[in-house]
C-alpha cells in the first residue's frame, strides 16, 4: 500500500494500538490515526479490578507500553459519532471529521449501569470499566467503607469481592443466578467458585437481586433493598452486571452493528447490513462479533483480553493485504482470572458444552482442570491453579479429540466421573463442530473438516 494511503482506528485501546503497531511493524507507512473518547494514552483494564483496587498499582501504572516510531496522530479525548462510509469519513463529537480509505473499529465495551438513573448518581454508586472507575473506587475502598453490595458475581464482580475481603472489608454479594461465574462456567465449577467466596469470608446471596438503592439527605447511598422484602445497610454498592458494546455511533452506517457488537469474517472484515462483506471496514476486540469454524461457525463476541490482540494483529495485516495473503483468526479464545487465592484460567469456550469432567487434581484443594465437551469432543477446559496444562488441552480442542478424553495423565482425578456441565441448553446450536485447526505458522493456519465421533 502506498503512503497516501489513510488508515484510521477508531479506538485507541488495547486492539486499537495493537493494531497500530501490527501495520507500522508490517511496513505499512502511509497516514495512521488513532481516536479515543478517553483522555488518556492505552492502557491495560485487567488490573483495574485487580491490583488498582488493592492499591499496589497506581491507575498511570497501567499504561500499555508501545513502540515509539507508531508516528500516528492521536485525537484522544474525543468520541466518533458517526461512520460516514458515502464518504469515507469518521465524525466526532467536536464537529472534526477524518476521512480515511480503511479504518478498524476496535470501540470496545463500557460497563452496564445502574438501570435506575437517579439511583445510579448516589455517592457511593460505582461501575468499574475505566482507570477513573477504578481509582475513584480505590479511593472509597481505602476510606473503610463499613459495608460494601458487590451486584453481580461474574468475574468482574468477583473480582471486586476478592479485593475487598483482602482489604478486610465486609461485603456482600448478590447474584440472580444459582453460583457465582455460572453463566460462564456452568454450575459444576461454579458451585466450587461459590465455595470459594463463602470461605473467605462473602456473605455470598445467590438466586437474589438488588430491587433499589436508597440515599440519605446528602445523597449518599444507605440501603440496597433486596427481592424478598429484606434490605442491607451499605455505603459502597458495585454495578458488576456486565457490559454493553459500543456500537450505538454505528447507527445508520449500514455496517451489521447492533447490541451484540460488529458483525464480521474470519478476516475481521466487517458485514453489511445485507451480510455482504465490505473491503474497507475491519473490526476487532470486544465489539467485534466473528464467526469461530471451531465452533460451528456461530458468532462469538469475546471479551478477553488475548483475543483483542490476536483480531488486532489479523485486522492489521488484512487491511494491507488481499486474496491468498489474508489471514483467518483461528486462535483458541483464552482467558484468566485471579481470585481469593485462586489463579482460574480457561481455554475454549466452556459455554458451548454439555458435559465436563474433572480429568486432573483435586475440587476439594481448588487445584485441578476441567474438560468441557459437546457431542462428543472437547471444547473447552478451565483450570484452577492447574494453568501450566492448558496447552495440552488447548491441542485437544485445535485437534477435535474425542470427549471425555482418554489418555493417561498427571494427577489424574479420582473418580473420573462425567457430569452435565449445566449451561444453559446447547440444543439451539445446530450442529456439533466438525473442523480441526492445522498448521503452525500464521500464514499456514487452515481448517480441514473431520468426522464426528460415532
Amino acid at each position: 500500500m502506498g503512503s497516501d494511503v489513510r488508515i484510521v482506528i477508531v479506538g485507541a485501546s488495547l486492539a486499537g494500538v495493537r493494531a497500530a503497531e501490527a501495520l507500522r511493524g508490517q511496513g505499512f507507512d502511509g497516514s495512521l490515526t488513532l481516536i479515543g473518547d478517553e483522555p488518556y494514552e492505552p492502557y491495560d483494564r485487567p488490573p483495574l479490578s485487580k491490583a488498582v483496587l488493592l492499591g499496589i498499582m497506581p491507575p498511570d501504572h497501567a499504561a500499555l507500553p508501545y513502540r515509539s516510531d507508531l508516528d500516528a496522530k492521536w485525537l484522544l479525548g474525543v468520541r466518533a459519532t458517526t461512520l460516514d462510509l458515502e464518504n469515507n469519513r469518521v465524525v466526532l463529537s467536536d464537529g472534526d471529521a477524518v476521512e480515511f480509505d480503511k479504518v478498524l473499529i476496535a470501540t470496545g465495551v463500557r460497563a452496564r449501569p445502574w438501570s435506575n438513573s437517579s439511583e445510579a448518581a448516589l455517592d457511593g454508586v460505582f461501575t468499574v470499566r475505566t482507570c477513573d472507575d477504578s481509582r475513584r473506587l480505590n479511593e472509597r475502598l481505602s476510606a473503610g467503607p463499613r459495608h460494601v453490595l458487590v451486584i453481580g458475581a461474574g468475574f468482574t464482580g468477583s473480582e471486586i469481592a476478592s479485593v475487598c475481603r483482602e482489604r478486610g472489608l465486609s461485603v456482600t454479594v448478590t447474584e440472580r443466578g444459582p453460583a457465582p461465574l455460572v453463566g460462564a462456567l456452568g454450575g459444576v465449577v461454579a458451585a466450587v467458585a461459590a465455595d470459594m467466596q463463602r470461605d473467605h469470608g462473602v456473605d455470598l446471596r445467590t438466586g437474589v437481586t438488588v430491587t433499589g438503592l436508597d440515599g440519605d439527605s446528602d445523597g449518599r447511598l444507605c440501603r440496597a433493598h433486596l427481592s424478598g422484602g429484606t434490605a442491607l445497610d451499605v455505603d459502597v454498592a458495585i454495578v458488576a452486571q456486565g457490559s454493553i458494546r459500543n456500537t450505538d455511533w454505528l447507527a445508520g452506517s449500514g455496517l451489521a452493528a447492533g447490541p451484540r457488537g460488529v458483525t464480521c469474517d474470519a478476516g475481521c472484515r466487517a458485514f453489511d447490513i445485507n451480510g455482504i462483506v465490505t473491503d474497507n471496514v475491519f473490526v476487532a476486540g470486544d465489539v467485534a462479533r466473528q464467526p469461530h469454524p471451531l465452533y460451528d461457525y456461530q458468532l462469538l463476541a469475546l471479551e478477553h483480553w488475548g483475543n483483542a490482540i490476536g483480531q488486532a494483529e489479523v485486522a492489521a495485516h488484512n487491511m494491507i493485504h488481499d486474496g491468498l495473503r489474508r489471514r483467518p483468526h483461528l486462535e483458541i479464545p483464552a482467558f484468566w482470572s485471579s481470585q481469593f487465592g485462586v489463579n482460574i484460567k480457561s481455554v475454549g469456550i466452556p459455554t458451548y458444552s454439555d458435559q465436563v469432567v474433572i480429568t486432573q487434581g483435586s475440587v476439594a484443594d481448588r487445584r485441578f482442570v476441567a474438560a468441557y465437551g459437546f457431542r462428543g469432543r472437547v471444547t473447552a477446559a478451565v483450570a484452577f491453579n492447574q494453568g501450566k496444562w492448558l496447552d495440552f488441552y488447548r491441542g485437544l480442542i485445535e485437534s477435535a479429540a474425542e470427549f471425555p478424553p482418554d489418555f493417561d495423565v498427571m494427577d489424574r482425578a479420582d473418580p473420573f466421573e462425567v457430569r452435565p456441565s449445566e449451561l444453559p441448553d446447547p440444543a439451539v446450536l445446530s450442529h456439533g463442530p466438525t473442523v480441526a485447526v492445522t498448521g503452525h505458522l500464521p500464514t499456514e493456519r487452515r481448517v480441514e473438516f473431520v468426522s464426528l465421533p460415532k
